[in-house]
């Protein structure tokens, strides 16, 4: 596909916050033809240094709290703060996703990219952790690192150059995903498939200059990245 909103964040000083591959391009691929209405509170859950937030902002008129366990709020309100945001348009949160410090249905939607198998995985966890949040009708939109096909049984020697099997037991694949969230009684599966942008956002990832991206060219220039996948989930409140 071709990225016409994150084309202009293809800069040093954006891509120098990405933590993965490249999440900018991931969350317009997710949010192609997505139902939230502009001037919409949104969550962006998991939101790293504060770039998804940012794109949320700026493309799609949301008003977002950039909420993420990791990461300092001053620090993500300085860089909203540099690219011209106020508070009335995104807020920093210092959250774990398993204690969300929010009102019941405060949302209309949450969004959350690369971040959300790290705290999904429970098939309890929509029900119990998250959609209380969410506004009846509003929606959740995730994007996840998965599998092509599950492969823990015998994990390819490729992908063991950069990962051990503790770490690749965060990534999963279609089916996998489904049976989790067709747990939910609180929401209903709009859509789960596989993204285009694999090739595309590993591609960014790689090609920068620090400790994590260096690590995971190894598995990756072994071919590791034929066995890997981005998975859309796309949710509805009932």
């Amino acid at each position: 596909m071709k990225y016409i909103k994150s084309e202009k964040y293809n800069i040093q000083k954006f891509m120098s916050k990405i933590m993965g591959p490249n999440p900018i391009k991931l969350e317009e691929e997710l949010l192609l033809d997505n139902k939230i209405k502009p001037n919409s509170v949104v969550c962006d859950l998991g939101s790293g240094q504060g770039l998804t937030s940012i794109f949320l902002v700026k493309e799609y008129g949301f008003k977002v709290y950039a909420s993420d366990l990791w990461s300092e709020p001053e620090e993500n309100r300085k860089f909203f703060e540099e690219n011209n945001l106020t508070d009335e348009q995104i807020i920093p949160i210092k959250a774990d996703a398993l204690d969300l410090p929010f009102e019941r249905n405060f949302f209309d939607a949450v969004v959350s990219v690369d971040s959300y198998n790290y705290f999904g995985r429970d098939k309890s966890y929509l029900d119990e952790k998250l959609m209380p949040f969410v506004k009846k009708g509003g929606y959740v939109y995730i994007a996840v690192p998965g599998m092509r096909h599950d492969c823990h049984d015998n994990l390819p020697k490729e992908l063991l150059l950069s990962w051990t099997p503790e770490q690749l037991e965060y990534m999963h694949d279609i089916d996998y995903w489904r049976k989790i969230v067709s747990e939910s009684e609180m929401s209903e599966i709009v859509e789960i498939k596989e993204m285009e942008s694999n090739e595309e956002v590993w591609k960014d990832w790689l090609e920068q200059d620090n400790e994590y991206a260096i690590s995971d060219r190894k598995s990756m220039e072994a071919g590791g990245g034929r066995y890997l996948n981005f998975i859309k989930i796309v949710l509805r409140k009932k």
